[in-house]
């Protein structure tokens, strides 16, 4: 049996390598998982830049990998503790951006300011607890190469977002938006497709 399995089969053990891993009543990694096992276990590209300021919630029981040239500007999370986290070359995720995993960023993309991209979702069924305290629900979130997500968009968890789509400022996309495609509002709604005959993009009726 693997040292993983082993783990999740025995509740006081995992409890403990939870507690080792992060704080009680916290969720950002403890400074040693930080400084000594984040920067051998994630992937970071070359000439890629993530601000000082980025708050990196990363831990080492899921993959955190980031491509070339890409930029995480200031005041921006990334979380993977739930699934996930992979982003391309040359992508931008601008500032104050929340990026919960699982969620996958092709290349070329570029996010705006305040955007939400979570696959995460609490329960909230059961009405005597909390849904702080319900079990949480994962989808992956899939944005596909040179995709333009404008300010204070939310994707929620499960989306596909098409090859070279736009989606306007503050738009909650609910469901997948195909390629070459403008998307707005709330829910976002396509308005737009490119027509690769006439060469224009043009409005869905």
């Amino acid at each position: 049996m693997s040292v993983t399995k082993i783990i999740k089969s025995n509740p006081v053990l995992k409890k403990l390598i939870h507690w080792m891993i992060i704080p009680s009543n916290d969720f950002r990694p403890r400074l040693w998982i930080r400084l000594f096992v984040n920067p051998v276990r994630n992937k970071i590209g070359k000439n890629t830049i993530i601000r000082s300021s980025t708050r990196m919630d990363i831990l080492p029981f899921n993959k955190f990998e980031i491509g070339s040239k890409s930029l995480i500007e200031d005041f921006s999370t990334i979380n993977n503790g739930v699934g996930d986290v992979k982003i391309g070359n040359n992508t931008i995720i601008g500032l104050s951006n929340v990026i919960i995993g699982p969620v996958v960023i092709g290349d070329g993309v570029m996010l705006a300011q305040h955007i939400v991209v979570s696959g995460l979702n609490h329960g909230y069924e059961a009405i005597d607890i909390s849904p702080s305290k319900q079990p949480v629900s994962t989808k992956l979130i899939t944005i596909d190469d040179d995709v333009w997500i404008g300010a204070n968009a939310v994707i929620t968890a499960g989306v596909h977002i098409g090859k070279h789509a736009v989606i306007g400022a503050g738009s909650v996309v609910v469901k997948d938006i195909p390629d070459y495609s403008i998307a707005v509002g709330n829910p976002a709604k396509v308005i737009k497709k490119y027509n690769f005959e006439s060469q224009n993009w043009e409005k869905v009726i």
